[in-house]
């Protein structure tokens, strides 16, 4: 094990049980659509799990949030890349840690000097980016395993945020108040997205939502023949879906409406597309992943492993240079967005429910075993690891040379190098 590796400081503790426990069993394939009844699922037993629903890909070279180099959605940017250009420093340790009150299958988000993260049980946190102190805490009676998102609304910071339960909420991200509540008629795994005013939220109750940003006015709905699990990719005036309908859907932001036949991806999928120019890459869970001109309508490759048969549940992170996936089967592969073909692959000692993350250099996996693992871009050599004793079911944020991830213990770490002091947002 690398020296700066160590083994768990946080000690799992059992999680508290409360009425309504309102996380639902993972979701072997897509099954027909959930809708809400009486306000109510099916109540389980809540056991740590990842209802790994999307977020991902696109080849570019740039930070997450070129204008202030935050990580404001799951996935970092509109276009679902999970990557940035920036490479993180060797000499990586642990800066802070702050335990949080339960579980945590998101991913964290950074803007305004805050991180903000969910837990499976109903609690939304900001804490500082600096030092992992605590700035609000919100309790909702429900649950989340859809990551926050953050943008700038009329001069100031907003967290929009999905729950299990199908509400919408908008959150002050200074104070942690209330602004607008919205519902829909499912689950929201998928992060929600933004464009111009309005807040673009999936369902699994097949539609994709259009409120407004500043009071949660619905503006227009549109609806697929399944669940959606993935947030909305957007590029330009459009946003791409991928549905358990098996079709890859273009939606005018303007207008609600559908652009053109909706692409055929030959299985169900929960990830979230990335488009990069001309192209949308997409994992289907049916062990495939495509790369797809939208504007011609054609598939321009498939990749499928021909001697061992995948399951993709997670997104793609995706560079100029490399589509980068992680299957239920302990793999990690990197394929060329030119050719479609396999250029490496790493084996994990156990599977990553995490979509991966590229940051300049490295690709970044966070592991069901407690591995965070750091691989070279070029060769999929392991660099360096860290491990806990848990979970990570969720990826990291990267921002301002400062690594954020939080863990299925509930607690959220920052990494980043004691040495030079971190930029801070």
């Amino acid at each position: 094990m690398p020296e700066n590796a160590r083994r768990p400081i946080a000690i799992r503790r059992p999680i508290a049980i409360r009425q309504p426990i309102a996380i639902r069993q993972p979701i072997a394939a897509c099954s027909p659509v959930a809708t809400r009844q009486q306000g109510k699922y099916r109540i389980v037993a809540i056991v740590a799990v990842n209802l790994s629903a999307a977020l991902l890909m696109i080849a570019t070279a740039s930070a997450a949030d070129p204008a202030t180099g935050d990580w404001p959605l799951s996935r970092g940017d509109a276009q679902s890349s999970g990557a940035i250009a920036t490479t993180l420093p060797d000499d990586l340790s642990v800066l802070w840690e702050a335990k949080l009150d339960e579980a945590i299958e998101t991913t964290p988000v950074i803007a305004a000097g805050l991180v903000f993260v969910a837990d499976v049980m109903g609690r939304i946190y900001a804490v500082n980016f600096s030092d992992g102190t605590d700035v609000w805490r919100h309790n909702y009676d429900t649950g989340f395993v859809a990551s926050p998102s953050v943008t700038l609304s009329d001069d100031s910071w907003i967290v929009v945020i999905g729950d299990v339960e199908g509400n919408v909420y908008a959150i002050d991200a200074a104070t942690g108040k209330e602004r607008w509540k919205q519902t829909t008629d499912g689950e929201i795994s998928g992060s929600v997205g933004f464009y111009k005013d309005k807040v673009l939220a999936t369902s699994h109750d097949g539609n994709l939502y259009a409120f407004a940003i500043s009071d949660g006015k619905p503006l227009w709905t549109y609806q697929t023949d399944d669940q959606i699990r993935c947030s909305p990719t957007i590029a330009g005036s459009q946003t791409f879906l991928g549905g358990c309908d098996g079709r890859l859907h273009r939606v005018d932001l303007e207008t609600g409406k559908v652009i053109g036949e909706p692409m055929s991806l030959g299985g169900p999928t929960g990830s979230t597309p990335a488009v990069a120019g001309d192209f949308a890459y997409v994992p289907i869970m049916d062990g495939a992943v495509l790369a797809l001109d939208w504007k011609s309508g054609t598939e321009r490759w498939r990749y499928e492993d021909d001697d061992r048969p995948q399951e993709y549940r997670g997104s793609a992170a995706v560079t100029d240079s490399l589509v980068i996936v992680t299957s239920r089967n302990k793999f990690v592969d990197a394929i060329s967005p030119e050719t479609g073909k396999m250029v490496w692959r790493h084996t994990l000692r156990r599977r990553s429910d995490a979509s991966p993350v590229v940051a300049g250099d490295d690709v970044w996996i966070a592991a069901t075993d407690g591995r965070l693992v750091r691989l070279d871009k070029k060769t999929g050599n392991e660099k360096w690891q860290y491990e806990i004793r848990g979970s990570f079911l969720a990826s990291p944020a990267i921002a301002h040379n400062r690594l954020i991830i939080a863990d299925d213990n509930g607690v959220l770490r920052a990494f980043g190098s004691k040495t030079p002091v971190a930029q801070q947002p």
